[in-house]
Protein backbone atom coordinates (compact mmCIF):
# COMPACT_ATOMS: atom_id res chain seq x y z
CA UNK A 1 0.00 0.00 0.00
CA UNK A 2 1.56 3.54 -0.99
CA UNK A 3 2.10 5.75 1.83
CA UNK A 4 -0.91 8.32 1.23
CA UNK A 5 -3.04 5.45 1.31
CA UNK A 6 -2.16 4.15 4.04
CA UNK A 7 -2.89 8.12 6.18
CA UNK A 8 -6.48 7.98 5.03
CA UNK A 9 -8.59 6.44 7.45
CA UNK A 10 -11.92 3.77 6.37
CA UNK A 11 -13.74 6.23 7.74
CA UNK A 12 -12.65 8.80 4.87
CA UNK A 13 -13.29 6.05 2.12
CA UNK A 14 -16.98 5.52 3.18
CA UNK A 15 -19.48 8.21 1.32
CA UNK A 16 -20.94 9.70 4.33
CA UNK A 17 -17.70 9.44 6.22
CA UNK A 18 -15.32 12.51 6.61
CA UNK A 19 -13.13 13.45 3.24
CA UNK A 20 -9.60 12.82 4.87
CA UNK A 21 -8.23 15.93 3.77
CA UNK A 22 -4.56 16.35 5.20
CA UNK A 23 -4.13 20.33 5.51
CA UNK A 24 -4.04 23.07 2.59
CA UNK A 25 -1.19 22.31 0.76
CA UNK A 26 -1.23 25.32 -1.76
CA UNK A 27 -3.20 28.26 -3.13
CA UNK A 28 -2.34 29.13 -6.69
CA UNK A 29 -1.99 32.52 -8.22
CA UNK A 30 -2.06 33.77 -11.56
CA UNK A 31 0.12 36.51 -12.64
CA UNK A 32 0.97 38.87 -15.33
CA UNK A 33 4.46 39.79 -13.88
CA UNK A 34 6.27 36.43 -12.82
CA UNK A 35 9.50 38.57 -11.59
CA UNK A 36 7.33 41.27 -9.65
CA UNK A 37 5.43 38.77 -7.93
CA UNK A 38 8.44 36.57 -6.88
CA UNK A 39 9.92 39.75 -5.30
CA UNK A 40 6.50 40.08 -3.61
CA UNK A 41 6.12 36.66 -2.14
CA UNK A 42 9.91 35.96 -1.78
CA UNK A 43 11.62 39.43 -0.56
CA UNK A 44 8.57 40.94 0.91
CA UNK A 45 7.01 37.95 2.34
CA UNK A 46 10.02 35.63 3.05
CA UNK A 47 8.58 32.23 0.93
CA UNK A 48 10.80 30.69 -0.58
CA UNK A 49 11.42 29.21 -4.51
CA UNK A 50 10.96 25.24 -4.76
CA UNK A 51 11.62 23.85 -7.81
CA UNK A 52 8.73 22.90 -9.74
CA UNK A 53 7.89 20.78 -12.90
CA UNK A 54 8.45 21.72 -16.86
CA UNK A 55 5.33 23.28 -17.22
CA UNK A 56 4.81 24.02 -20.47
CA UNK A 57 4.17 27.56 -19.11
CA UNK A 58 6.66 30.21 -16.84
CA UNK A 59 5.61 30.42 -13.33
CA UNK A 60 7.18 29.66 -9.80
CA UNK A 61 6.34 27.13 -6.65
CA UNK A 62 7.18 28.87 -3.31
CA UNK A 63 6.60 27.28 0.09
CA UNK A 64 6.61 29.25 4.02
CA UNK A 65 4.47 29.51 6.84
CA UNK A 66 3.41 25.70 6.06
CA UNK A 67 1.74 26.62 2.92
CA UNK A 68 3.18 26.73 -1.14
CA UNK A 69 2.31 29.25 -3.47
CA UNK A 70 2.02 28.33 -6.88
CA UNK A 71 2.35 31.25 -9.39
CA UNK A 72 0.85 31.00 -12.95
CA UNK A 73 1.68 33.27 -15.82
CA UNK A 74 -0.74 34.42 -17.52
CA UNK A 75 -1.08 37.21 -20.35
CA UNK A 76 -2.36 41.35 -18.96
CA UNK A 77 -6.39 41.40 -18.49
CA UNK A 78 -7.97 44.58 -16.58
CA UNK A 79 -6.36 46.36 -14.22
CA UNK A 80 -6.63 44.95 -10.50
CA UNK A 81 -9.59 45.73 -8.71
CA UNK A 82 -8.71 48.05 -5.19
CA UNK A 83 -8.29 46.64 -1.81
CA UNK A 84 -11.59 45.49 -0.48
CA UNK A 85 -11.77 43.26 2.90
CA UNK A 86 -14.59 41.66 1.27
CA UNK A 87 -13.45 39.88 -1.47
CA UNK A 88 -11.01 36.58 -2.10
CA UNK A 89 -8.57 36.79 0.12
CA UNK A 90 -5.62 34.65 1.81
CA UNK A 91 -5.55 35.23 5.56
CA UNK A 92 -2.48 34.80 7.53
CA UNK A 93 -2.22 34.52 11.19
CA UNK A 94 0.35 36.70 12.66
CA UNK A 95 2.08 37.29 15.80
CA UNK A 96 2.40 41.20 15.44
CA UNK A 97 0.55 42.76 13.63
CA UNK A 98 2.74 46.59 14.42
CA UNK A 99 5.62 44.29 12.84
CA UNK A 100 3.79 43.62 9.58
CA UNK A 101 2.12 47.41 9.22
CA UNK A 102 6.02 48.49 9.86
CA UNK A 103 7.46 46.03 7.11
CA UNK A 104 4.52 47.26 4.61
CA UNK A 105 5.64 50.88 5.17
CA UNK A 106 9.34 50.59 4.77
CA UNK A 107 8.15 49.15 1.26
CA UNK A 108 6.06 51.61 0.53
CA UNK A 109 3.36 48.77 0.18
CA UNK A 110 -0.35 50.36 0.41
CA UNK A 111 -2.79 48.38 3.32
CA UNK A 112 -6.30 48.64 4.00
CA UNK A 113 -6.77 48.58 8.47
CA UNK A 114 -9.91 47.46 9.85
CA UNK A 115 -11.45 46.13 13.18
CA UNK A 116 -13.76 43.70 12.36
CA UNK A 117 -16.96 43.08 14.27
CA UNK A 118 -15.00 40.09 16.70
CA UNK A 119 -12.82 43.01 17.49
CA UNK A 120 -9.60 41.84 15.58
CA UNK A 121 -7.23 44.36 13.85
CA UNK A 122 -7.19 43.38 10.37
CA UNK A 123 -4.47 44.68 7.42
CA UNK A 124 -5.39 44.06 4.06
CA UNK A 125 -2.83 44.16 0.84
CA UNK A 126 -2.61 43.40 -2.83
CA UNK A 127 -0.21 41.37 -4.78
CA UNK A 128 1.42 42.97 -7.48
CA UNK A 129 -1.82 41.07 -9.58
CA UNK A 130 -4.47 42.34 -7.39
CA UNK A 131 -4.74 39.15 -5.29
CA UNK A 132 -5.45 39.85 -1.82
CA UNK A 133 -3.83 38.78 1.47
CA UNK A 134 -4.74 39.69 5.42
CA UNK A 135 -2.72 39.67 8.40
CA UNK A 136 -4.59 39.33 11.44
CA UNK A 137 -3.46 38.49 15.10
CA UNK A 138 -6.46 35.69 15.36
CA UNK A 139 -6.91 32.22 17.43
CA UNK A 140 -5.53 28.94 16.72
CA UNK A 141 -7.51 28.49 13.35
CA UNK A 142 -8.76 25.80 14.89
CA UNK A 143 -10.89 27.63 17.49
CA UNK A 144 -14.03 29.92 16.28
CA UNK A 145 -14.91 33.17 17.33
CA UNK A 146 -15.30 33.37 21.18
CA UNK A 147 -16.81 36.71 22.19
CA UNK A 148 -20.27 37.79 23.29
CA UNK A 149 -23.07 36.60 21.20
Amino acid sequence: MSESASTVSDAARQPTGPLGILSLHHVSRTTTDLEASLGFYVDLLGFQPLRRPPFSFRGAWLYGYGLQIHLIEREADASPLPIEPRRDHIAFRVADIEAVIARFQAHDIQFVERVNAGGIRQIFIADPDGHQLEFAVVPEPTRGYEGAE
